[in-house]
């Protein structure tokens, strides 16, 4: 395939949509053609002088892109992305590929139908911390234990983006989606059932939407898992950042900064080192093996993992990678986060069939 930068429009200039707009323009392999936001918003100085469009359908016929980068509400993340893709451009989006299952499964198949190359983002794929937890949990066998969450204590802006979030989408989905993917990563087992509950913490939501939320999974292998997330100027500083697997054989977790904060987007994905704990115990019942504490001094920030994620989307492309795993996965991972939701919403357990 040529090597002639791939015409990229983004759509969405929020945290996430500045981030990757700053990998396109810092990747020779890429040209920016065109931003889109349904507001101004002031740009980095590495992008300003790209001017910023209001509407998506026009932008899309008058730029004609190679790829479309979609990082609006999630929404509009499947009707662009069909849109887009009928247009000929091939499609990155952020998390979760949409808010039902059915649309994310309608473009997977446009995808498939038109052949389009479709990534979506599951920024913690590229993250060598992450890939170094999953790595050592697979070593110490299941079934296993997973004990994970994100809450945000969050105010100003960012509570702003929060509640626009949850005009239709709750956290443990919006965030919950990559956590899924982690632990199915490391199970490799099938998710058979979810159960979840929430609560409404704030009278600035939708009377149907809770900004606290707590899903348990149940998988084939026996394993279990469970994943937190609440957004608000409410929640607590206090253990905000649990990632934890354990197993018969030990456990693996991600050590934070003691002075780490939760607002703060590099502390989302930032570790400070991987403690890997052996279980064996002697006749005297004291343990055989010290455990050991990998660093991950040096690890990429929040933009270095967007460019991370982007250089991928770049090798997609232009080496014709087979995305297949890549798009179940992250249905999948939706298909489990949508059926807590509803979990939340009957108070009843749901079964899954994936």
């Amino acid at each position: 395939m040529s090597d002639k930068p791939i015409r990229v429009l983004v759509a969405g200039l929020g945290n996430m949509g500045k981030s990757h707009a700053l990998a396109y323009e810092a990747n020779p392999g890429f040209e920016i053609v065109g931003l889109i936001n349904r507001s101004p918003v002031e740009l980095p100085k590495e992008l300003a002088r790209h001017t910023i469009q209001p509407d998506f359908a026009q932008t899309l016929i008058e730029t004609k892109p190679d790829l479309v980068s979609i990082c609006t509400y999630s929404d509009s993340h499947a009707e662009y992305a069909v849109m887009a893709m009928e247009a000929g451009a091939d499609i990155f989006v952020e998390k979760p590929l949409a808010t039902t299952l059915e649309d994310a499964q309608s473009v997977v198949e446009t995808a498939h139908k038109l052949g389009r190359k479709l990534v979506v983002g599951y920024i913690l794929r590229h993250h060598p911390s992450w890939t170094t937890l999953i790595e050592q949990s697979r070593k110490l066998g299941g079934p296993y234990v997973f004990r994970m969450n994100l809450n945000q204590q969050s105010s100003g802006a960012t509570w702003q983006t929060h509640k626009q979030l949850m005009q239709t989408t709750s956290p443990i989905v919006d965030c919950g989606v990559h956590y899924i993917d982690v632990m199915c990563q490391i199970t490799d087992a099938r998710p058979v059932e979810v159960r979840g509950m929430g609560v409404r913490l704030s009278d600035e939501l939708p009377d149907d939407m809770y900004n606290y939320g707590h899903l348990q999974v149940l998988f084939e292998d026996g394993s279990v898992g469970w994943y937190e997330a609440g957004w608000g100027p409410m929640m607590s500083e206090t253990a905000f950042f649990v990632k934890d697997v354990v197993s018969k054989n030990g456990s693996v977790s991600i050590v934070m900064e003691g002075e780490a904060r939760s607002d703060d987007i590099d502390m989302h994905t930032r570790t400070s080192a991987i403690r890997v704990h052996y279980g064996d115990i002697d006749a005297n019942g004291k343990f055989t093996r010290q455990d050991d504490v990998l660093s991950m001094e040096g690890e990429p920030g929040h933009q270095a993992l967007c460019d991370r994620e982007q250089a991928f989307v770049l090798k997609a492309i232009r080496e014709d990678l087979d995305l297949e795993d890549h798009m179940n996965a992250a249905v999948n991972s939706l298909a489990v986060v949508l059926a807590a939701d509803q979990a939340v919403r009957t108070g009843k357990a749901q079964k899954l069939d994936l």
